[in-house]
C-alpha cells in the first residue's frame, strides 16, 4: 500500500518493529480516535470476524486479510510464545495441559476452529472483501501471494515493478531473516497497552512450518488430527500442509 513512499534503503520496517509499523485496533481504539488517521488505514485484529466492528464488518471500502494456519504448528508457536509473557509469579503450564485446553477450545481469542471458519465463510460469501491466505501456502510461493495481496488491495505491481524486482525487495524486506536480525526486534519493546510491554524478540521463534512434530506426542497429533477432520468435515476448507518446503 505505501510501496511507492520510501525505498528499501531506508523503510520504516528496517528500525521499528512490525506491531509499531501496523498498529493492534483494539488497543489503538482505547486511546486514539480511529476516524482521524487519515485513509488508507491498516490495523491489525485477533478477533473473530463476528466480533471485529460493525463499520469493518460492513464497509464496503474495508478490506480484509486474513491469515491461517496449520493447527498443529499455530499451538505449538502460541505455546511458547505465551510462557514467554507468563508472568513469574503463576505457576508454569506444561504443554499437555495447554494443549487440553486447546483442543477444547479454551484461547483468549476463542476456538481456533470456529476463528478460522468464521473468516472462511465470510470469505466465501464476500470474496472481494475478504482475502483468506494459508501460511504454508505463502512460505510454499512468496512472490506469488505478494502479488495476489497486492491486487486484492487494488494496488497491483506494474510491469516496470517486475521487471525491477520490487515484489523480490518486498519479499526479502519482510523475510523472517531480515526481521530477526534487525536490532530493534532485537532489544525493542512494543506496548500493546502503556502497561504492558513485550520485547520484541518474544514475536520470533523459528518462522517454520511443520515444527509440530518436533514437540507434540503421535497421541497429541492423533487427537488433533480427528477434532481437526471434525470440524471442517462439510465446510470444503482445507489447512494448508504441514511440512517446510
Amino acid at each position: 500500500m505505501n510501496r511507492s513512499k520510501f525505498d528499501f534503503s531506508s523503510h520504516p520496517l528496517l528500525a521499528t518493529s512490525p506491531h509499531d509499523c501496523i498498529p493492534h485496533l483494539a488497543a489503538y481504539m482505547t486511546d486514539h480516535n480511529v476516524e482521524a488517521l487519515p485513509p488508507p488505514r491498516l490495523f491489525a485484529s485477533y478477533s473473530a470476524y463476528p466480533l471485529l466492528p460493525k463499520s469493518v464488518r460492513e464497509s464496503s471500502d474495508c478490506k480484509i486479510v486474513y491469515i491461517c494456519r496449520n493447527p498443529k504448528d499455530v499451538f505449538v508457536s502460541h505455546y511458547f510464545f505465551a510462557m514467554k509473557l507468563r508472568p513469574p509469579m503463576l505457576p508454569p503450564i506444561s504443554m499437555e495441559e495447554a494443549f487440553d485446553l486447546f483442543c477444547r477450545g479454551v484461547s483468549e481469542f476463542g476456538p481456533y476452529f470456529e476463528h478460522v471458519l468464521s473468516y472462511w465463510k465470510a470469505n466465501f460469501e464476500c470474496p472481494q472483501k475478504i482475502l483468506l491466505l494459508k501460511y504454508e501456502e505463502m512460505r510454499k510461493d512468496t512472490v506469488k501471494h505478494v502479488k495476489q495481496l497486492a491486487e486484492f488491495l487494488c494496488k497491483p505491481f506494474s510491469a516496470e515493478e517486475e521487471r525491477e524486482g520490487v515484489i523480490e525487495e518486498i519479499v526479502k524486506l519482510c523475510s523472517f531473516e531480515k526481521l530477526t536480525s534487525s536490532e530493534v526486534n532485537k532489544t525493542g519493546k512494543v506496548a500493546f497497552v502503556p502497561e504492558m510491554l513485550i520485547g520484541n524478540d518474544n514475536f520470533f521463534r523459528k518462522g517454520q512450518v511443520g515444527d509440530s512434530p518436533n514437540h507434540l506426542t503421535p497421541e497429541m497429533i492423533e487427537r488433533l488430527d480427528k477434532i481437526t477432520e471434525k470440524k471442517l468435515k462439510g465446510t470444503g476448507f482445507t489447512f494448508g500442509e504441514s511440512k517446510e518446503y
